[in-house]
This record gives C-alpha cells, structure tokens and sequence, in this order.
C-alpha cells in the first residue's frame, strides 16, 4: 500500500482522541454529563477504530503505540482526576489509577536510563484493569446522565482498584525479572 495520508490514519485518530480529553474534563466540570459520556463513548470508540485500522492495514508504527497509550491514558486520567475533583469518585481510586501509571512510565524510563530498554507488552491483567477503569467511567456518566441508581458503584470501585493492584503487581513482576535476566 503506498504511503498516503491513509497511512497516519490510525495516528490522526489517537489525536483525535487526545483532543478529546480537555472537552470530556470541561463536560465533567460544568456536570454536562449527557455530553461527557458522548466525547468519552466517541473517545473509546476511536481508540478501538485506530487499533483495528493500525492492525487491518499493517500500518502499526511505533509513534502510533506511544500516541495510542498517551491518548488512553490521558483520557483515562483525565476523567478520574476531575471525577474525584466534583467528588464522584473516592481520592484513593484516581491515586491508585495515577500511580499505577506513573510507576510503569518511571520503570521504563529507568531501564533505558541504565540501557537495559524494556518493552512494554500488555498483560491479561492490564487489559481487564483498561476495561474495568473504561466501564467504571462509562457506567458512572451513564448513571448521571440518565438519572439511574448506582447500586454497583462501590463494587465497581473495588473492582477497579483491585485491578489496578493486580495489573502492577503482573508488570513489576516483569521488572523484576528483566532487570535480573
């Protein structure tokens, strides 16, 4: 396939996505909880569009991964920081999600430093973390967008939370065993 515009599509949509998450704070802020799950509905939707598009075409680049997980995660993050800011969510969840993050970043930042790169592969655990944290968020705005009750928001907590533990338990293993091979 020549490499035309067609080529950067999956990139243009991560993009996309990225841009999206200011709007999807700004919804949350002024508690537009109709349009904030639309741009977070649109959000997950491209980030599986560009996926499939990158995978489909052969057009899987290693920008379009970086932009890929920084669009994820920003949006990701986004949305639980500024939950937590109008009091949805509980502060030890968005801490939990953020540092999660944060700890993976700085143990790959770390391994190049000391020129042992490691390259991040997504783990079972870590694609059940993304999908709980997505249905979370998903479900919340859903529930205050239509006025619906919320009898599963502190298992949805935990589940999250759990996850979120078990995923960076299953990556620091991997660490661990990079940094000793």
């Amino acid at each position: 396939m020549p490499r035309t515009w067609f080529a950067f599509l999956p990139n243009l949509i991560s993009l996309a996505r990225l841009v999206l998450a200011p709007f999807s704070v700004e919804m949350i802020v002024e508690r537009r909880w109709t349009e904030a799950l639309a741009i977070f509905v649109v959000a997950g939707l491209s980030d599986a569009l560009d996926g499939w598009i990158a995978r489909r075409f052969d057009l899987r680049s290693e920008l379009g991964a970086y932009l890929d997980a920084l669009a994820d995660k920003a949006l990701l993050v986004c949305n639980y920081v500024t939950l937590a800011g109008v009091g949805l969510v509980p502060l030890y969840l968005v801490l939990l999600v953020v540092t999660r993050d944060l700890l993976i970043v700085g143990a790959v930042i770390l391994c190049r430093v000391m020129d042992r790169p490691m390259t991040i592969r997504p783990h079972f655990l870590s694609k059940a973390n993304t999908a709980a944290q997505i249905a979370f968020v998903v479900m919340l705005l859903a529930a205050l967008a239509f006025h619906l009750p919320m009898p599963w928001f502190t298992a949805g907590v935990w589940l999250v939370a759990a996850l979120t533990l078990a995923s960076l338990a299953a990556y620091f293993k991997r660490w661990v065993a990079h940094m000793h091979s």
